[in-house]
């Protein structure tokens, strides 16, 4: 059953809490808290499959990151989540014209599509509100960030399901449109999948 989806524009909100520079311009200390913290994301980003986009779509959130990777994996998550929201509303706005075009395969694709979409949305929400919400330790965080790595996992492959199913579709504008967009989509949420393991994996966790 297809889902209604909230438009997620303030998602952004919850991770820019950037420093207010003085009238004067940073001062040295706090260039050097920012160079250390967007390093720490470049070498972070060196782990995920597509490191260039990874520290690009993250680097932005250096201040509010520092060096710290529960916050890193949140904003990753934060900005996969935030772009497979807006695929999701574009590829219902697509549904209409696939219902009356020449081959009804497109138009099953597009509900398909956004279906799962939706399920995406709705995982990677859940991961986001369990990274904001973290606070056990041993085997209460493992408890926890296991859930993370199940429903981003989760997501990842129903972006790749959305693609799938348009395999047998002849219609290249609408198909290629789509998938080209949902690969974007599928590469930061692959990004946020592999900086969630990297938390998990680090031994010296730093919860906020």
């Amino acid at each position: 059953m297809m889902k209604m989806l909230r438009p997620l524009l303030l998602i952004h909100f919850f991770f820019h809490l950037h420093l207010r520079p003085s009238a004067a311009g940073p001062t040295p200390s706090s260039s050097n808290v920012n160079a250390a913290a967007t390093d720490y994301i470049r070498a972070s980003c060196h782990t995920t499959q597509y490191p260039d986009l990874c520290y690009t779509s993250l680097a932005s959130y250096a201040d509010s990151v520092q060096q710290n990777p529960a916050r890193l994996a949140r904003a990753a998550i934060g900005v996969s989540l935030s772009r497979a929201s807006r695929l999701a509303i574009y590829v219902r706005n697509l549904t209409s014209r696939g219902d009356y075009g020449p081959d009804p395969r497109a138009g099953a694709a597009l509900h398909d599509c956004f279906s799962v979409f939706g399920d995406a949305v709705e995982q990677m929400r859940g991961s986001l509100e369990q990274m904001r919400r973290l606070k056990g330790a041993g085997e209460e965080l493992a408890f926890e960030m296991s859930n993370v790595q199940t429903w981003m996992s989760a997501a990842l492959t129903n972006e790749e399901t959305c693609t799938d199913g348009f395999e047998e579709v002849a219609d290249g504008a609408v198909k290629a449109d789509v998938c080209d967009r949902v690969v974007k989509v599928k590469e930061v949420t692959s990004n946020a999948l592999s900086l969630v393991n990297s938390f998990v994996a680090d031994s010296k966790v730093m919860v906020p």
